[in-house]
């Protein structure tokens, strides 16, 4: 699907196809909620999959304007918020979160707000927006919700399931996928190296799913 996405907005990648794979499998019929929905990807696939509703949220004014913009292209009835993750959707309830947010390592704790940067810098470990994530998701899901979302395994996977079980939601990585360094990873692999977070010489990394839902 190709869609229009002006600079400073993400731009669909290998993280996005593995999610929409898995999104795909679980949209039907639900509420769903794509948290940091960029150039509305994730978005206009839930609608295709057959959503109830489907519910975008992005910090970015340009990424919120591309996502409707890219919708009403293509005719999806979907209603696209800006604000920070879950606020816009206080008190709703979903029977899907999707999310494929920032989650590559940067040099400080110190997040881009107004640079291309925001679509990836995610402070030292790259969890800056992941630990957000999990610690939320459980107050927005219906009984039988569940989330899905992706991130790079240099974050730890093995983190990202003990966070969703310390909100009560039991956690499992559902694929993973072996990819070359993108063009961000590369220039900073120098710094995972020092962190330890890669081997040496290391260029490639796992993307990992991980779905959750109510234990």
């Amino acid at each position: 699907m190709i869609l229009l996405c002006p600079p400073g907005v993400y731009r669909a990648q290998s993280d996005t196809a593995v999610l929409a794979d898995h999104l795909a499998r679980h949209a039907a019929g639900r509420d769903v909620l794509d948290l940091g929905t960029g150039s509305g990807a994730l978005t206009l696939a839930a609608w295709r999959s057959g959503a109830a509703s489907v519910t975008g949220v992005d910090l970015s004014r340009r990424s919120v304007l591309t996502t409707r913009l890219n919708c009403r292209l293509r005719g999806a009835a979907v209603r696209v918020h800006r604000g920070d993750l879950f606020s816009p959707v206080r008190g709703g309830r979903f029977g899907l979160i999707v999310a494929n947010p920032p989650y590559v390592p940067s040099e400080t704790a110190v997040l881009p707000r107004h640079t291309a940067g925001r679509c990836w810098d995610a402070g030292p470990d790259g969890r800056a927006v992941l630990d957000r994530i999990c610690a939320g998701a459980a107050d927005h899901l219906t009984p039988d919700g569940r989330v899905l979302l992706v991130h790079s395994a240099v974050c730890g996977a093995e983190e990202t399931i003990d966070r969703f079980a310390a909100t009560g939601l039991r956690a499992e990585v559902v694929e993973r996928a072996r990819i070359p360094f993108g063009p961000v990873m590369r220039s900073r692999a120098a710094l995972l190296e020092r962190r330890g977070l890669i081997p040496p010489g290391e260029r490639r990394e796992d993307l990992v799913v991980v779905k959750a839902r109510r234990a």
